[in-house]
């Protein structure tokens, strides 16, 4: 058989979900065929439905070397990242992918999209955990500065007692135990003023641009009813083609309407999440 007609059997296994006779058809197809990054793929997908990420990664990194401009390999390399929790690098190779797929002019609906704002949530989630984490450790510590700050004190008051006398001594008590009472009140009410903050932050995602990914800064929207961030649409109908990235239909800049309601609500949300600008 020659590579090709391997590969189309392969693929007839893939459609059976017969996924490791299908990666064996794949694999003979590659020995007769190297430079094919088709084959490299095809075998990353059934590998990314039988979860064995780590041979999703090296088809992938193989698929790229013979092809740099293959969709695919960039998307099922993101994913597979994606899985590995390998957030930061994930998000690379899926906005490779999504911008690949705009200048090829190539459909994938919103799949890679959905994928890497994903992976943009996940990065957001872990960061979010280790602030969280960091403000608790905060207030864990100088809470125990001021319980030790008070034995150091009334150790003190102990140990001249017999200088002081107990009336004094028991006046000198009473002062430390309402200074560290003062204290422990006023790093409650601190910390109390964060518990807002500890709650994880997120922007939702129909506040984000469907290019970008990012917080929309001017919304406006398509004849098609779909809202796009202005910066990002005008530089796709600029250098990628005059249509709608998500449905294809033709798309004009002077078709593009402000959407006044979306960056009210924008506006809004802002307000109410100073941290946004750090999202």
């Amino acid at each position: 058989m020659t590579a090709v007609e391997l590969k189309e059997q392969g693929n007839r296994f893939y459609a059976s979900k017969k996924y490791d006779e299908a990666i064996s058809c794949y694999t003979k197809a590659i020995m007769k065929n190297p430079q094919d990054a088709r084959f490299f793929t095809n075998r990353a997908l059934c590998n990314m439905k039988l979860k064995r990420w780590s041979d999703v990664l090296d088809d992938c990194r193989l698929a790229m070397e013979i092809d740099r401009s293959s969709v695919k390999s960039y998307f099922f390399l993101g994913i597979a990242q994606l899985e590995q929790e390998l957030y930061d690098e994930a998000i690379i190779n899926l906005k490779k992918a999504h911008d690949l797929a705009r200048e090829q002019k190539k459909n994938f609906g919103d799949d890679i999209a959905c994928q890497l704002r994903l992976a943009r949530k996940k990065r957001w989630n872990v960061m979010e955990e280790r602030r969280i984490s960091k403000e608790i450790a905060l207030e864990e510590y100088l809470s125990k500065l001021m319980s030790e700050d008070h034995d150091r004190r009334i150790k003190e008051v102990d140990r001249t007692s017999a200088e002081l006398g107990e009336e004094e001594s028991n006046r000198k008590k009473a002062e430390i135990e309402t200074s560290i009472q003062t204290f422990r009140d006023d790093l409650g009410i601190l910390f109390s003023a964060v518990d807002e903050r500890r709650k994880k932050r997120d922007v939702p995602d129909y506040l984000c641009g469907k290019i970008s990914f990012e917080l929309m800064k001017e919304p406006v929207i398509t004849p098609s009813g779909i809202t796009y961030d202005r910066k990002d649409i005008e530089q796709h109908l600029q250098r990628v083609g005059h249509f709608d990235p998500i449905t294809r239909v033709k798309l004009t800049q002077e078709q593009l309407i402000p959407n006044l309601s979306m960056k009210e609500i924008i506006n809004h949300f802002i307000s109410d999440n100073e941290w946004v600008e750090d999202y």
